[in-house]
């Protein structure tokens, strides 16, 4: 392999001592020439397939294949790629002059070896119909599949499936220094709190011209408050919704909130006698005040959503359904009142002398359902539901699907692990019934056979036509009842310009950031 020669490199620190400006060789990150990131989650491992959503957001790692802010794939690694007509053969183009950080030029057998190890640990990779991967010639590489997966682009765009030098891994796969190709390098890996990196000059993309970047994790909500608050941090992630009020007035902050592909969303047992009409289902989506849990529960106006998939998977994501849309299906009452209920004195719906009564279930890991929960009981109660309230373990939700004990329960479904959500759809709709975490005791034939189209569909227009009309029939079908969009809300401090947000959550854009200029 081609190895490109480095020259050590002086970084000049400045400083000012007795009113005089003092330049001094400095060999690591300050304050000032490092952007700091504060986020929530924790890190253990320098594997992707184990901890590469940090190193994928802070730069390091790379992919064959990027996605855009809709979802739809782009190049990255591979500067093109060709799907043959029968679906089942992807090619893909290589760029060419990209350098590892150790610098070893990255070639077709660096990128085999690579997605080979990817393909033989845990992550969707290894589940895909893969036959083979290969190399062909010095710029490409093919991977044949068993049958059509259109799946593939999307799973080669996901982190744990990274391209890393040969040289990064030991004989048993494991992954002994991350030397990717990405326009940051690996300078300090503490974890599980700390991973500072240092940029990457010799990057065949755009270069990043602020020398350093730290990751902090690991602290409270209140402590990355504290640290937007003080500047101590350039970049917060993950704030409360109810410390925005007091970071609004702080001048040295601006704020953004950015939806993301997870949703809190109430699954339904379709085949409960009170549920088994999707009149039943509609009046319940009708009886939920949205913007009232956006907005005073868990204060982020604007959250509310009426589909399980926002606008950045945008060709699930369904232009012509809005609130008024809801309405247009009735009110609780009237299709309540079509399927024989009727309130009794106690002001509660009866019917045949039984009380419609359901048993909602959630759980503690995520302390927002608890809150959201207690709302939409309320909600139902007001038009004569009955409805008591659980907080368990999030395992009791799989075990009610499996036995069947399960009423109704709200959970917060991640639609993102990988850009196109269709294998998450396929889990949560398909044929057998639905999932786990997906639909309960409810199969749509025409979803079915949609959704298993999609699979093998390469064709982009007809992809989305037909991702659009399984997306209705969910919708008009309702057996699972979106509540409000996951809001991701970060803090910037003013020093930094050219902050953009991923809504899949891929990278921090960091070689797009610059520091103002006093």
């Amino acid at each position: 392999m081609r190895v490109m020669p480095f020259f050590k490199r002086i970084f000049f620190c400045v400083s000012i001592l007795s009113g005089l400006l003092v330049i001094t060789a400095c060999s690591g990150p300050t304050s000032s020439n490092t952007v700091s990131i504060s986020a929530a989650f924790e890190f253990t491992s320098l594997d992707p397939a184990k901890n590469g959503f940090v190193f994928s957001r802070m730069q390091v790692l790379e992919t064959l294949l990027d996605v855009d802010e809709k979802g739809l794939l782009i190049p990255a690694l591979a500067k093109d790629w060709h799907i043959s007509e029968d679906a089942k053969t992807w090619t893909f183009d290589l760029r060419d002059g990209v350098y590892f950080h150790d610098g070893v030029l990255m070639n077709t057998d660096a990128v085999v070896n690579s997605l080979l190890i990817a393909q033989s640990k845990h992550g969707a990779l290894r589940n895909a119909p893969i036959e083979s991967i290969q190399a062909a010639g010095d710029h490409s590489v093919v991977i044949s599949l068993s049958r059509p997966y259109t799946l593939l682009g999307a799973v080669l765009a996901n982190y744990a499936n990274g391209i890393l030098s040969p040289a990064a891994y030991d004989k048993d796969k494991e992954v002994l220094a991350l030397s990717g190709t990405g326009p940051y390098k690996v300078f300090q890996f503490a974890p599980p709190h700390k991973l500072v990196v240092e940029k990457f000059d010799e990057y065949w993309g755009k270069k990043a011209s602020i020398p350093y970047a730290s990751y902090l994790t690991g602290h409270r909500a209140e402590s990355r408050v504290l640290q937007a608050r003080s500047g101590q941090v350039d970049i917060v992630f993950g704030l409360d919704p109810a410390s925005l009020p007091s970071l609004q007035r702080v001048d040295a902050l601006n704020l953004y909130s950015n939806p993301i592909p997870r949703t809190i969303v109430l699954k339904l047992n379709s085949g409960h006698r009170f549920l088994d009409d999707v009149r039943a289902r509609k009046a319940l989506s009708l009886a939920i005040d949205r913007q009232g849990i956006a907005k005073g529960v868990l204060r982020i106006p604007g959250s509310q959503t009426e589909q399980l998939l926002p606008a950045s998977m945008s060709n699930w994501y369904l232009d012509n359904v809005t609130s008024e849309t809801e309405v247009e299906a009735g009110t609780p009452e009237s299709l309540l009142a079509s399927l024989g209920w009727k309130k009794n004195s106690q002001g509660m719906l009866e019917r045949n002398g039984e009380l419609f009564e359901l048993t909602l279930i959630t759980y503690a890991d995520r302390p927002e359902l608890t809150t959201v929960a207690t709302a939409i009981q309320a909600q139902w109660e007001a038009i004569g539901i009955t409805t008591k309230v659980e907080v368990t373990n999030s395992s009791a939700i799989p075990m009610g699907h499996q036995d069947g004990s399960l009423d109704v329960a709200l959970i917060a479904r991640n639609y993102g692990f990988i850009a196109d959500p269709l294998g998450v759809m396929l889990s949560d709709f398909g044929s057998n019934g639905g999932g786990d975490w997906g639909a309960m005791n409810w199969n749509n034939s025409a979803l079915s056979a949609d959704l298993l189209a999609l699979e093998q569909t390469s064709d982009p227009v007809k992809y989305k036509e037909i991702s659009q009309r399984s997306a209705q029939i969910i919708y008009d079908e309702r057996p699972m009842i979106p509540v409000s969009s996951y809001i991701q809300q970060t803090s910037v401090n003013t020093r930094i310009k050219g902050f953009r947000f991923d809504p899949f959550e891929r990278s921090f854009y960091l070689n797009e950031m610059e520091f103002v200029k006093p």
